[in-house]
Order: structure tokens, then C-alpha cells, then sequence
């Protein structure tokens, strides 16, 4: 029998699944044998099961280390796994880094994580639940846990964290990518960060977790977990690793950092405006990972896709009614001609040295004959930046970030959709 018919919502969009035997029907072996054997639900299906019919649910652990105040859709992936879980009628439990968030995980840092104080780990964590609210089940009864770290790892003493130490060698933890690359360079690594992978794997013995959730980055971490419930006599946690969203560029991961990335706070505007560009090289991967929409059925022209992918995209956080306003809102920035829309040019940003005044990028980018004819048309009222005039003659742009998939205007009929 093929369990994974039983489950085809757990294989959207994952990356990989360990330990995984497909074949077997051993639950320690095979997710899916887990599932079918606690399947609250009685029907293998993720529909929104309302009461427990049989089995235990299983408990299933996101942690998040509330290291800044931002959530894009990159971070989304995970949780929307975690909801599609819920819905199968499972525990949810997302884990707030509280305690850990104050190490740093140094998972692909190159030096050590400035560390953050109690009080600006618990401002984030606060952001954080806000942000996830559109996507997890915070009202069935037995669908979400939200716990902190802290409510354990605070209480260790040094005997435990001895015995937590004693479970790994040096060598074994210099093999974690990061702090190989590091040792090799020479870069300083800080003994407080070796607990970091112990911590956050002594999080699933703390919580019983079956199975734990994260980025292709994480496995290190989670296959930590594993080892210490086996140490501490629990049956292991099994790992589901997602994939890392490409941004916006189409070429580096999602990060703020990058400007390459489209935020959960975002107004709708914005994010559909960032959406609809999507190219071509991602947008299946946008609709498999950031919607639940058959991908067989998906429109086969490329431009209906980008405004499908973005009006789904944007009803999840803002609603389907805002959504569509933000189309609207979209296709006036070119004078509500929609054909004109669709082929407003692109400018890169990239040969532009940041910071930047307006008058500067107009020239580069063609609208304008130079500085001197920039200078004038925003003299004059005629420069907009996605709608809104510019009147300002000294404005400054300190990083491409700030115009990443804007629209840059000159009169009635000069367009510039900015792009890193």
C-alpha cells in the first residue's frame, strides 16, 4: 500500500522527510506510517478535521528564535506546514526561541550573533505571533500550542548541561557547516554557541515533539533533537525540512537584507505589486510553497499566472476585497490601462550607487534626458513614484531596498518598474 496517498498534503512542496523508509510500515521508520496510526481525524485527510475520532494526535514543533521584528514569505513556508498539520487534526506547537534567540543561531553566520536582550527578544516574539495569526489555527480547541523555551532551559543546572554537553564531541559539532567554515578560516567560535544546537534539540525532549519542522538549513538542529530524545529515552522525533523561497531577484534566498523580499506586514499594494513580477523560473515553486491551489490547474498564460499568484497571495493576509483593490490600484498606476500594464519596462537598480538622489536615478534610467530635465519634471509635478508625486528635488533613496518593484513615472506616458 502507498501511504503517501493517504497524505498528499505532507509532500507539497517538502524537501525531504528523515528518517524516511517509504516502504515500510514501521511508524519509527515512515512519517506516513505515524500518521495513519494516530490519525485523529480517521480519514488521512488535512479538511479541516473538527473533532478526534481516533488515535493521538501527533505533536508537531516550529521553533522560531524572535531575533527581529519582520516575518516575510520565506519564514511562511514552514508555517504554512505547520497549519496543513492542524487542519489533519494534530497539534501545532510553535516554539518561541525565547531563551535560544538570546545565543544566536549561528547556522550560516560567519561570525558570532550580536546578542539581544530580554526585552527585545520578547518585543519580537510578540510581532511574531501577530504575524502568523492569518495562517495558523489559533481558535480550535487543541490545535496550538505556543510555548517558550525559556519555561525550561532557565531551570537547566549545570549537571544537565553537562550531561546535554557530553552527548556530542567537538569534532562532530565542528562538522555543522557554519562552524566548519568558520573554524577553517580561523574565525572566532564562542563556546556558548556549541550550546546553541543542544538547546534547541533538548526543546524536543522538553516537548515531546513527533515531529519537528524547518528550513533545508536546519537539519543539523533538528537531527540534534532526535539524538537527545533517544538519549533521554523518548521515541525520536522524525525531521520535515522545506525548501528556502528564492526572493524577488530570482537568484539569492529571501531576505530582508537583500531587499529581495515581500513581508507578511506589507500593505496589500505592495505586496501585490512585488508579486505580479514574479518570473517565470519561480512561479510554479511561488504557488506550490505560498498557496493551495492545484498547480494542475493553473492558467497556462504566464501573465494570468503572476495575477492569480498575487491576488491568492495577497487575500491570505489582507483579504480577498483588499486584494482586489490593490489590482485596481495596480493597474492605475499606468493611467488604468491594463494592456499598458503588463508592459511597463523594467530598470535595474543595480548599476546605481546607493545612496541615491531621485533626479539621479530618473537620468540613469532613461526617463529623463539627464539631471537637469529630471530636476524640472519633478520641479514641475510630473514624477510619481507608485503614485505618489514628488515634489521633492533633494530626495534620497538610501538603498535599492526602499524602490525594489516600485514604479517610477514621468508624465502621461514614461514608465520604470525598478528591480534589483
Amino acid at each position: 500500500m502507498n501511504l503517501s496517498q493517504s497524505f498528499p498534503w505532507l509532500h507539497r512542496g517538502t524537501h525531504e522527510i528523515f528518517p524516511n523508509q517509504p516502504t515500510s510500515t514501521d511508524p519509527d521508520e515512515n512519517l506516513e506510517a505515524r500518521l495513519k496510526k494516530s490519525d485523529p481525524c480517521g480519514n488521512g485527510e488535512a479538511a479541516l478535521c473538527e473533532i478526534p475520532a481516533r488515535g493521538r494526535p501527533l505533536r508537531i514543533k516550529f521553533g522560531i528564535d524572535p531575533t527581529g521584528s519582520d516575518i516575510h514569505l520565506g519564514h511562511s513556508i514552514v508555517i504554512r506546514k505547520l497549519r496543513t498539520f492542524q487542519d489533519a487534526g494534530h497539534t501545532a506547537i510553535l516554539l518561541i526561541g525565547d531563551f535560544t534567540a538570546r545565543i544566536g543561531d549561528p547556522t550560516g553566520k560567519s561570525e558570532v550573533r550580536k546578542q539581544l536582550t530580554e526585552a527585545e527578544v520578547l518585543q519580537n516574539a510578540q510581532t511574531y505571533i501577530d504575524q502568523v495569526r492569518p495562517i495558523l489555527d489559533f481558535d480550535t480547541p487543541g490545535r496550538l500550542e505556543i510555548r517558550y523555551n525559556s519555561e525550561w532551559l532557565f531551570k537547566l543546572d549545570l549537571g544537565k548541561i553537562q550531561e546535554l554537553l557530553a552527548t556530542m564531541t567537538v569534532g562532530q559539532m565542528l562538522a555543522k557547516e557554519g562552524f566548519s567554515e568558520r573554524y577553517k578560516k580561523e574565525n572566532p567560535i564562542y563556546l556558548h554557541e556549541f550550546l546553541y544546537p543542544l538547546m534547541q534539540g533538548y526543546d524536543s525532549v522538553a516537548l515531546e515533539a513527533d515531529v519537528e519542522l524547518g528550513g533545508t538549513d536546519q537539519k543539523f538542529n533538528l537531527a540534534i533533537g532526535r539524538d537527545l530524545q533517544r538519549h533521554f529515552g523518548q521515541r525520536p522525533q522524525f525531521g520535515l525540512l522545506m525548501p528556502i523561497l528564492i526572493g524577488t531577484d530570482g537568484v539569492q534566498k529571501m531576505s530582508k537584507s537583500l531587499g529581495n523580499f515581500v513581508g507578511l506586514q506589507e500593505d496589500a499594494l505592495s505586496m501585490y505589486s512585488k508579486l505580479e513580477k514574479t518570473a517565470d523560473s519561480q512561479i510554479t515553486q511561488y504557488f506550490e510553497l505560498l498557496t493551495d491551489l492545484p498547480l494542475a490547474e493553473l492558467p497556462e498564460n504566464p501573465r494570468d499566472r503572476q495575477k492569480l499568484l498575487a491576488l491568492t497571495v495577497v487575500s491570505q493576509y489582507h483579504g480577498e476585497a483588499a486584494a482586489l483593490e490593490a489590482q485596481k490600484a495596480a493597474i492605475t498606476l499606468v493611467q488604468g490601462n491594463a494592456k499598458q500594464a503588463d508592459a511597463v519596462p523594467e530598470f535595474s537598480l543595480e548599476s546605481i550607487q546607493f545612496p541615491a538622489k531621485l533626479f539621479y536615478i530618473l537620468s540613469a534610467s532613461g526617463l529623463c534626458s539627464g539631471s537637469s530635465d529630471a530636476r524640472r519634471q519633478i520641479q514641475g509635478g510630473a514624477v510619481k513614484v507608485d503614485g505618489d508625486r514628488i515634489e521633492d528635488l533633494n530626495l534620497v533613496f538610501e538603498s535599492a531596498a526602499e524602490l525594489q518593484g516600485k514604479v517610477l513615472q514621468v508624465g502621461k506616458n514614461k514608465f520604470a518598474r525598478l528591480m534589483l
